[in-house]
């Protein structure tokens, strides 16, 4: 079954790190695109011939919207038909959330809340250019629960600017003392053209000093966490995720299983029957477009995957993920076994204990997750 991606683009502010497409809140924009997400739901529902498995409202901050807006756009999705076990996410970040909007995410069923926590001290989430602080976290946390929750992520940074090994470990132990159903950890990327790549260029010039972790100690941050989470009771069931027993993310899993999605809104990507394309990154531009009745596509970023981009996809999603893949689905998705492609390559990495085959599984050994892409890249056909 495909799974359903709504990029809600709106931030109260943009972090000093974020590459992704977003923009400051606006009421006079927010109009704009809530038309255009009901007019795109009615657009692409035939793209869809299966019910939906999952849902995943991301951004920018969904919870930015206010109750009302929130609530128009839970309404607009009403017209796909979910599956009854479905997965419904929604993203969030600590000083945007209040009980009311919690209640009416819940009222449309939404079962999942995925909270930008990213750091319990307070001055690394200031350099990062969060607006919450750590006792921001826990109060969001305590309205979660009390809306009735009882599946909640949270996300967590490390390689901050300045952050030290302790401070790490003791954003893990604030973490886990909040009862989280699942952990997402992610090594701070320096992407160009973001506030945080100049101001870490400008600090490293001015201090003479790397003042972003380097690799060494990002991968002991990696392998501390790793370890303790385990500890806790959460399963390393992906690279960068850790789960209670039963509540990994079947939305990403869809994802990492190489299956369908569809992305409703701007900058939202959609992959659907092996051609991917991305929704234009304007809110008037896509507002336009949907208006005169044509699909909101940037046409220079759509693809048609070949076969061979499919099996390397395939292959490099299925890497990341605990359970890794699967020799009789991949010889019966791509009609060609995995030794048949890869032999010598596979042999290679077997032998030297990097990659593990078991019981018609191919995996990656989690002893060398951190460094998952410098030996994935060798897959690529």
């Amino acid at each position: 079954m495909p799974s359903l991606y709504v990029h809600v683009p709106f931030c109260q502010k943009k972090c000093n790190y974020c590459a992704f497409f977003s923009i400051p809140y606006d009421g006079s924009k927010t109009l704009s695109y809530l038309q255009g997400i009901e007019r795109e739901a009615h657009m692409r529902l035939g793209e869809v011939s299966e019910k939906i498995a999952s849902l995943f409202l991301g951004g920018g901050t969904p919870t930015v919207l206010s109750a009302e807006e929130l609530e128009g756009l839970l309404n607009s999705l009403e017209l796909f038909a979910f599956s009854p076990q479905a997965e419904k996410t929604v993203e969030a970040n600590p000083g945007t959330l209040e009980l009311n909007k919690l209640k009416i995410l819940s009222g449309y069923g939404i079962n999942r809340i995925s909270l930008g926590a990213q750091s319990f001290n307070d001055l690394l989430l200031n350099r990062i250019g969060r607006i919450h602080s750590a006792q921001d976290i826990a109060r969001s946390v305590k309205l979660i629960r009390q809306a009735g929750f009882t599946n909640l992520n949270l996300d967590l940074m490390f390689g901050l600017p300045g952050q030290s090994l302790s401070d790490w470990q003791e954003t893990l132990q604030k973490a886990v003392d909040l009862e989280p159903q699942h952990l997402s950890l992610y090594a701070l990327t320096i992407e160009p053209g973001t506030p945080l790549a100049c101001l870490v260029d400008e600090q490293s010039y001015r201090l003479g000093t790397r003042v972003i972790p380097d690799d060494d100690i990002q991968a002991d941050m990696y392998e501390l966490a790793a370890g303790y989470l385990r500890t806790q009771g959460y399963w390393h069931y992906e690279i960068s995720n850790f789960a209670r027993p039963g509540f990994e993310c079947r939305h990403n899993l869809s994802y990492w299983r190489g299956e369908d999605y569809l992305g409703l809104g701007p900058g939202a990507v959609s992959c659907l029957n092996g051609i991917r394309y991305r929704n234009v990154e304007d809110i008037y531009k896509y507002s336009r477009l949907i208006q005169q009745g044509l699909k909101p596509v940037e046409d220079s970023e759509t693809e048609i995957l070949t076969q061979k981009e499919l099996i390397s996809e395939y292959i490099m999603l299925g890497f990341r993920t605990a359970e890794g893949i699967d020799s009789e689905l991949f010889a019966g998705k791509f009609g060609k076994q995995i030794q048949d492609i890869y032999g010598e390559i596979l042999t290679h990495y077997i032998n030297k204990g990097i990659i593990r085959s078991e019981k018609g599984r191919i995996k990656l050994n989690p002893a060398y997750y951190f460094v998952a892409n410098s030996v994935i890249k060798d897959f690529f056909l």
